[in-house]
């Protein structure tokens, strides 16, 4: 049976926040699949040449079978099924299965270099920037819960990028498959430098401080999609008090 909850949605009307339901994801290991049926429009097998392209169909089913099925019990072949194809001819869009999960990965870090990237345009000051760039994280979060939680809570991180290291690699290049999450990391490295620049003191070093920004945030998202039916107080002034919480951790007054 499907367990659902509720999530602030992250959009207004007429200043009043409102709540949607949501499918509470699994929170345990890779093998844990979602509760609930996938629908019959992505269940069923597609005929060739039906829908986005292949690459995005592959990625779509593929998502669908790691969260529903477990990543560990999905294969090639349940995955080529769900789209249509042979296994063989999924093979010349994708090496492996964790090639398909890394590509998953860098699409949701993609999303958020592009907003992280939007915000730095506005010209903001440094403290204000990083705060919206904390607020997009968290509103990322909460609008995508499935992928998110493939991405940050399900514990499946691909040995390649771990080989990277991780967050922390060295020289990230856009469009390399597996550097989106270090791409993402070094930008908010860059704001906390530019912070620093224009005069702003940080109570920790660059990286570490930018650890411990993602770590309080993390936490939040994690516990509203895990949590959904938790009888919290206000969800905006919970994402408004850990955005304090955190960016007045690392910067200094």
């Amino acid at each position: 049976m499907t367990e659902t909850g509720y999530l602030c949605d992250p959009c207004f009307q007429n200043g009043v926040s409102t709540i949607v339901p949501v499918t509470r994801l699994p929170r345990t290991s890779t093998s844990t699949a979602v509760p609930g049926p996938v629908s019959s429009s992505t269940a069923s097998r597609k005929r060739r040449g039906e829908g986005h392209t292949r690459r995005e169909e592959i990625l779509q089913a593929a998502k669908e079978l790691f969260l529903h099925e477990g990543y560990d019990a999905t294969t090639i072949r349940k995955i080529a099924d769900r789209v249509g194809v042979s296994a063989p001819a999924l093979y010349l869009y994708f090496a492996d299965k964790e090639a398909i999960l890394i590509a998953l990965c860098d699409q949701t870090f993609g999303f958020l270099v592009d907003r992280i990237d939007q915000i730095g345009k506005e010209k903001l000051p440094p403290r204000e920037q990083l705060r919206r760039c904390g607020d997009a994280y968290v509103r990322f979060g909460l609008e995508h819960p499935e992928e998110y939680w493939l991405t940050f809570m399900a514990g499946i991180t691909p040995k390649k990028i771990k080989e990277q290291g991780g967050h922390r690699a060295s020289n990230p290049q856009r469009g390399e498959p597996g550097t989106t999450g270090a791409i993402a990391f070094q930008h908010v490295v860059s704001l906390l430098r530019d912070a620093e620049a224009a005069g702003v003191k940080l109570n920790y070093g660059h990286e570490t401080a930018a650890e411990l920004l993602w770590m309080g945030l993390h936490g939040l998202v994690a516990a509203l999609i895990n949590n959904p039916d938790f009888p919290w107080s206000n969800r905006d002034e919970l994402i408004e008090g850990m955005l304090d919480v955190v960016t007045k951790g690392v910067l200094a007054d």
